[in-house]
């Protein structure tokens, strides 16, 4: 079997065990879900969904943001880890936005990548969720599950989203990202394969009994 039947398949099966999915943090605007995948990183996003909401509150708008100081937002993101350098990154961020780009966070890889502690992954969730173009975002159960499914042989972010980019229809790429993740939190978990659970065991090179 191909890798590109294979992820069709990956496809067609994530879509059919997780027919809703979405991701996971919440928002309710562009610079909402920039900051929270900011917030995200080695913190869990159910730990980030409790801190938004007094976060946005406090600072609703760009501007406010923009107005505020490191500490202030420090004070109100530290149960999420790395909180001071989270928080100076947001503060350069929206101000760059401001500055930069008009008001408007920016919708390519490119000139998303440029702002302070934004790298591909957030990058791709941003042009993928709100902008709805193709996209690839490559956390740990993507990675993990798409080198068990053989459709890549590396574990560096940009190979994986090289790879995947040609194995992937375009319309698709986002929500199997998405559905990746679930099923990476469910079934094809870091510490064991329960292949007996899994969609994907039939197609799978890495499944057991395969």
């Amino acid at each position: 079997m191909t890798k590109q039947k294979r992820a069709l398949l990956a496809v067609e099966a994530l879509k059919k065990e997780y027919p809703g999915a979405v991701c996971s943090l919440q928002y309710t605007d562009p610079l909402q879900l920039l900051i929270a995948t900011r917030l995200s990183a080695q913190c869990t996003d159910a730990r980030v969904n409790l801190v938004t909401p007094a976060l946005f509150a406090r600072f609703p708008t760009l501007e406010d943001f923009c107005q505020g100081t490191e500490e202030e937002i420090s004070g109100l993101i530290r149960s999420c880890g790395f909180y001071k350098i989270k928080s100076k990154d947001i503060l350069a961020a929206c101000r760059m936005i401001r500055d930069e780009f008009g008001g408007r966070v920016p919708d390519t890889i490119e000139d998303l990548t440029r702002l302070p502690g934004v790298g591909r992954k957030t990058a791709n969730l941003i042009i993928g969720d709100i902008y709805h173009k193709p996209a690839v975002v490559t956390d740990t159960h993507f990675i993990r599950i798409t080198g068990r499914l053989g459709l890549t042989g590396s574990t560096a972010p940009q190979k994986v989203e090289t790879d995947l980019r040609a194995l992937l229809p375009p319309e698709e790429s986002n929500d199997f990202c998405h559905r990746t993740v679930l099923h990476g939190r469910a079934v094809c978990t870091a510490r064991k394969a329960h292949c007996e659970k899994c969609c994907m065991a039939g197609f799978c090179p890495t499944a057991e009994g395969q």
